[in-house]
């Protein structure tokens, strides 16, 4: 096998975030229209991946994906074990918009996937100026508890082991061995109660339930693609969410699971490339 780059570049990038200094780790690949995506709760940008190394999107679009400060490459903010993280709409709106401006995107493609997909739906309804197009993955307006979030950090208990094992079961049964796996190993890495401090706002503090219908897509297009396998963000729930918001377009993923662009890229892209496509058109 010969040795070869992918065409993916890292760099870390050095800003003010939250009033705190930060070191954000940012990936990026392709030229064009910016297409910034947001990361599930617990993981990274890694899982943005297979879109980085799509000739056919990156020939278009600049993708970028970064890692959210507690999460991947980005460590946290000085003092953080003086803390205990956990995720808010002010601060993770807040967060979007700073990294916006911080690499100059005007008017990006907005992808975020899970507490990502939540997140854009408070954008779209917020600052869908900001937008040239907004796309939710696995984007219910909430969620209801399935499980105990404090088995999510005890010490008893692994914590990386513990949240693979909870999000094994929403990836879909088509996903192939190696990319299941591999989104799995990124919820085995996540920092001690990173993941516990995302579902916060993606159980309490995010549901968008009494004003997602005020949301006007004459501003800014919206579409939401979700798996048919996910106990989380249910099939009936984007479905719901998408009846209830004039112009929004919804489909169901045949065979895909919570964590579609990770799992089962070759699926997926043939899911978001019309998309994409209707999004230039």
């Amino acid at each position: 096998m010969t040795a070869t780059f992918e065409p993916i570049i890292g760099r870390y990038l050095r800003l003010e975030l939250l009033g705190r200094p930060h070191r954000l780790y940012v990936e990026e690949a392709g030229r064009g229209t910016p297409l910034l995506c947001l990361h599930t709760a617990g993981a990274d940008g890694r899982q943005y991946r297979a879109l980085m190394n799509d000739a056919r999107i990156t020939a278009r679009h600049r993708v970028i994906a970064f890692d959210m400060p507690w999460h991947g490459k980005s460590s946290p903010p000085e003092g953080w074990h003086e803390e205990e993280y956990q995720l808010t709409l002010a601060h993770y709106t807040e967060m979007i918009l700073t990294v916006m401006e911080a690499l100059a995107l005007e008017r990006p493609i907005l992808i975020g996937c899970s507490i990502g997909g939540r997140i854009a739906l408070h954008l779209a309804l917020e600052h869908s100026e900001r937008f040239r197009a907004i796309i939710g993955l696995q984007a219910g307006a909430h969620v209801d508890p399935y499980y105990d979030l404090n088995f999510l950090h005890r010490s008893d208990v692994h914590g990386g082991e513990v949240c693979g094992a909870i999000v094994s079961g929403l990836v879909g049964p088509d996903a192939p061995e190696a990319e299941r796996w591999e989104t799995l190993w990124h919820y085995m890495q996540g920092g001690p109660g990173v993941f516990k401090g995302d579902l916060y706002f993606y159980k309490i503090d995010g549901d968008i339930r009494e004003r997602v219908s005020d949301i006007d897509t004459s501003r800014c297009p919206l579409f939401l693609l979700s798996g048919e396998y996910d106990y989380s963000c249910t099939p009936e729930e984007t479905l719901a969410v998408g009846r209830s918001i004039a112009g929004c377009e919804v489909t169901i993923m045949k065979g895909l699971g919570h964590f579609p662009m990770s799992e089962n890229a070759s699926a997926f892209l043939t899911y978001l490339l019309p998309v994409l496509a209707k999004i230039e058109g």
